[in-house]
Formats: structure tokens, sequence, C-alpha cells
């Protein structure tokens, strides 16, 4: 049985600059730094457990998100202790993998996503810290 602990909570914005006050104010949490990450096309942000994500390019997956969806959850993540145990576990048990393995997150981490269609319609995240400490 997986233990899995609740990492952050993901929510696509059109801009951070707009939504990141809101937040900020409602939690009293402070912003980190803007974190561009160009190869999934979007810029982050983190406050406390929110992660306010916004798209880089009109064809970013976010843009696609917005355009369907407006500002909304867009994923909720889990730490892992071993993410490719953790991938490797879960696909044994049947749950159809997004990415069968890791790929480079913000803060450095390695993350990787589980289908909605296996998770009551919500994307899922895997993340394991780059200290491996959560």
């Amino acid at each position: 049985m997986n233990n899995y602990q609740l990492d952050h909570v993901g929510i696509a914005v059109p801009s951070i600059a707009t939504s990141a006050p809101i937040f900020c104010h409602i939690t009293g949490e402070p912003l980190s730094q803007v974190e561009e990450i160009p190869h999934m096309e979007v810029n982050v942000v983190f406050i406390g457990s929110i992660e306010l994500i916004e798209p880089r390019t009109s064809t970013s997956p976010i843009s696609r998100h917005l355009e369907r969806h407006g500002s909304s959850l867009h994923h909720i993540a889990f730490a892992v202790p071993d993410i490719r145990s953790s991938l490797k576990s879960l696909s044994e048990l049947g749950f159809h993998l997004i990415d069968e393995h890791p790929r480079d997150g913000a803060r450095g981490h390695q993350v990787a996503f589980i289908h909605p269609q296996d998770t009551d319609g919500i994307l899922t995240e895997l993340v394991e810290h780059q200290d491996n400490a959560q």
C-alpha cells in the first residue's frame, strides 16, 4: 500500500501577475519566484501548496486547458519517495500513465502524470523532490 502525501494543487491561470495576489491574500503565504519551464511551455509560481501555472505560448497544453475550462484546477500532486518505483507499481495495478518515465518539473523535481481516466477525471501528478525530502 502506498502512502503518498499531498504535495500541491496546480491551478491553470491566464496570468500569474493577476492571480497571485488573490492567493497570497487568502493563504497569507509568500509568492515564490516565477520559474520558466520551457519544455512544458509554462511559467509557474508557488504560494504555499498552491502552484499557479500560466501558458508561455498559445500552443501550450495549459492554453488549451484555459480555452476549455477557464481558470480552474489543473491537477493534484502527491509527493513520492521513489517516482520510478511508484510508476512501476501503478502501471502494474493497471493505471494508465501519461509519463512512463519521470521528467524534469518545477523546482528541479522529477514529475510524472497519471491519466485522468483512472483518477475520476482528475489529472494526478507524482513528484519526487530533488532532495528526496518531502
